[in-house]
């Protein structure tokens, strides 16, 4: 087995400079490259898209200014400093993570048993993953799922962010992963004194390799106990109880992109976003620059020190002043009129153009009054289903990897292969609808379509199959109670006689 610095060198060799008079080590290529990343525009955009997302906003950070010796900008301390945050960025991730994944997605294939596998393993956990996955990939534009087995060994996955990864492809298309680097920090101690820890991991087809990150330098991570840091991705155990390293024939980083260009929501709104947050604030800081924190004009005042004048006002709420008999004393304002409909009318703006650069839809437009039609609700979901189509395609493609790993799984478990087999994957987009208009058109459909389709176009049905199944078994127990109540015995003829048979009462007719 090649030991790992000639399986990189096999792998990065085409990527260092032909012709170069020093070769560099392929340790030494690495370190470059993630010091290079770590501070690239690309991590630090992704960065930005999950802090926006848990409302840390560069708003934050600001500091009021006023201009100065030479027209430079200097900060002030003694003005209103408002920080208001209005995460309309957080909302549309929410909102586009939701409609594609907020509904439990539909196995579908013609075979049943592995139809019901696939169900065990993309359980409630897992939904909830994927969810999480789909607002990770918003905003960092990619997100990855790392399929693991469980102490019990059961399959699972677990999500990394994708500021956490640096990839390397063999394609341009970024399709094809060669290996990856996953940068992440830990709490650990030196002596006694806590400290911030930057471990690295670089995954390929040998296993996952583990490093400290020390000052720039790749140092073997002793923490592992491991002679070698070469460390396999499954552990089991063999007959006689040896525990035996396993590898997977692909790498186990599966990418979830929110588009082919892996470009994060925030960086299409940011300034948006900025734009809103700042207005919202100004507005506050105008709001409480009144009479006792404003620019004043005096008219022989008593005194020399303003800022004992300033304490005064707002101690007392009064000012002491000098009238000498020409010049009269007073104190004058100078106010500048704060409109209040102009900012109104700018954050309508801000908002409006944060939803359409994001590609999202507003719950309160103007076309759901009433009793909106379904031409009207779809032309208001318009963006936001062309930007889940291109979503759902990335999505699509990385379901194809898991259902490597899955098939993998069920293989080594012993309950099948299922390589050959084909399957669907349906998401059910969570699309607001005119339920009475669809009802009708179900209603009207009866004798055109089938039972299935028309009840699958319900609005009232999330699983048609389970609904086809209630309906049969509810339609064959009315035609056994019909059957049953209308069997009369007594109102059998008498073939022998040709005569009635007596009624209920017992007598005969006459």
């Amino acid at each position: 087995m090649l030991n790992f610095v000639e399986f990189l060198t096999s792998k990065v060799s085409n990527l260092i400079l032909q012709g170069a008079r020093s070769r560099m080590s392929d340790k030494e290529f690495l370190e470059k490259e993630i010091a290079f990343w770590k501070n690239s525009p690309q991590r630090i955009m992704q960065i930005k898209g999950h802090l926006y997302y848990d409302n840390e906003h560069d708003i934050l950070t600001r500091k009021r200014t006023m201009i100065g010796e030479g027209g430079k900008l200097q900060p002030v301390d003694n003005l209103p400093n408002n920080r208001i945050i209005d995460n309309q960025y957080g909302k549309m991730v929410n909102q586009k993570a939701n409609y594609l994944l907020g509904q439990p997605f539909v196995v579908e294939g013609d075979n049943e048993l592995y139809v019901e596998c696939l169900k065990e393993i993309f359980n409630k956990r897992f939904m909830k993953t994927l969810k999480n996955g789909g607002k990770a990939a918003l905003n960092g534009g990619i997100a990855w799922l790392y399929p693991y087995y469980t102490e019990d060994g059961v399959l699972s996955f677990r999500l990394f962010p994708g500021y956490e990864v640096l990839p390397f492809w063999k394609d341009s298309e970024h399709t094809i992963l060669d290996f990856a680097v996953r940068l992440y920090q830990v709490m650990g101690y030196e002596g006694t004194i806590s400290k911030i820890i930057e471990k690295v991991e670089i995954y390929d087809l040998q296993g996952i390799h583990k490093f400290v990150l020390d000052g720039g330098r790749l140092i073997s991570d002793i923490s592992t106990e491991q002679e070698a840091f070469e460390l396999p991705y499954v552990t089991a155990m063999d007959d006689a109880g040896m525990a035996l390293g396993l590898n997977w024939q692909r790498i186990p980083l599966i990418p979830l992109k929110y588009n082919d260009g892996e470009i994060p929501l925030i960086k299409k709104v940011k300034t948006l976003q900025d734009g809103i947050n700042i207005m919202l604030s100004d507005f506050e800081n105008s709001m409480q620059e009144d009479s006792r924190n404003t620019i004043l004009v005096l008219k022989n005042y008593d005194g020399q020190d303003l800022g004992e004048f300033r304490r005064n006002l707002a101690t007392f709420g009064a000012v002491k002043v000098r009238n000498d008999g020409e010049s009269k004393g007073g104190v004058e304002t100078l106010e500048i009129t704060i409109n209040a409909e102009n900012y109104k009318s700018i954050l309508e703006a801000f908002k409006k153009a944060l939803i359409e650069n994001a590609m999202g839809y507003d719950a309160k437009d103007d076309r759901l009054s009433g009793n909106p039609n379904q031409m009207n609700i779809q032309s208001m979901y318009s963006d936001i289903d062309l930007d889940a189509n291109d979503m759902e395609t990335e999505f699509q493609a990385a379901f194809e990897e898991i259902l490597w790993f899955v098939n993998a799984y069920l293989f080594n478990a012993g309950k099948g292969n299922f390589d050959d087999e084909k399957v669907d994957i349906i998401f059910n987009r969570d699309i607001l609808i005119n339920e009475t208009e669809a009802i009708e058109n179900c209603q009207k459909s009866v004798g055109i379509l089938s039972d299935e389709t028309i009840i699958g176009q319900h609005p009232w049905i999330d699983d048609p199959q389970k609904e086809i199944e209630r309906l049969t078994k509810q339609r064959k127990e009315e035609q056994a109670t019909f059957e049953e109540q209308s069997y009369n015995p007594f109102q059998q003829q008498d073939n022998s006689s040709g005569r009635e048979l007596p009624g209920e009462d017992g007598v005969e007719d006459e």
